[in-house]
């Protein structure tokens, strides 16, 4: 498919109600309201696709711009393209899972996340802690610098509640996410949560609600999900 093509799918796609939903979430336009499974009939013609995600991503469309983060060739992608990326995702379906899921495919998505989390921009900082949890997601323990996350999870346990809005949702998802896949650290993890206990987020008048990080990771305990890594960041 072209690009003209790819546009023209994703407007006839359109729902009224998704498109409803994603801007009471914060989706701006132009954009049609796209639900994930059919962004994944298109992209099951197109494949991965370079070009053509980039173009995508470009045009400011959050359907357009979550289909290029399926789409994106990680293997292609650059430093230079990621950075863009993220200064161009405006909410948290883009900075907190669009870009983060691409950066933790690619050779450089931890030194990209451990400047992104210093950044003083909310969305670029939540993009960092998301690409971190991927990061932790994908690859062997043997291959993680696991003294990395467990500093950070001190840093956390020190200062969560008083971080920015959306940080603070993705720090306690990071949390969750070092407990579930990196088994040396599920203990410290797990103690962490029990120490920052509830974490308060404004979810913008929305039905959505934090995980209270410490039951989370027992349910997972108890399910013996404990270290199962995923093939892939994005879904």
């Amino acid at each position: 498919m072209e690009f003209n093509e790819v546009m023209k799918a994703l407007e006839e796609y359109g729902n009224p109600q998704t498109k409803k939903t994603l801007a009471k979430h914060g989706a701006k336009e132009p954009f049609f309201g796209v639900k994930v499974q059919d962004l994944k009939k298109i992209l099951k013609q197109t494949k991965k696709n370079h070009s053509l995600s980039l173009a995508l991503y470009d045009t400011g469309n959050t359907d357009a711009m979550y289909l290029a983060g399926l789409m994106a060739d990680e293997t292609k992608m650059t430093k230079s393209i990621l950075q863009d990326w993220a200064s161009k995702a405006y909410w948290y379906y883009l900075s907190e899972y669009t870009v983060p899921w691409v950066a933790a495919e690619t050779a450089f998505g931890f030194e990209l996340a451990k400047e992104w989390i210093q950044s003083d921009e909310e969305q670029i900082a939540a993009a960092g802690w998301s690409t971190l949890g991927s990061i932790a997601s994908l690859y062997p323990d043997d291959s993680l610098d696991v003294a990395y996350y467990r500093a950070r999870l001190k840093e956390i346990r020190d200062n969560i509640h008083q971080s920015p809005n959306r940080v603070r949702y993705v720090k306690n998802g990071f949390v969750i996410a070092v407990a579930s896949y990196i088994n040396s650290l599920t203990e410290e993890a797990l103690a962490v949560a029990k120490t920052i206990g509830k974490v308060s987020v404004d979810m913008n008048g929305t039905a959505c609600k934090v995980p209270l990080a410490d039951e989370y990771i027992l349910k997972l305990i108890d399910k013996n999900r404990i270290g199962k890594k995923r093939k892939s960041a994005r879904c």
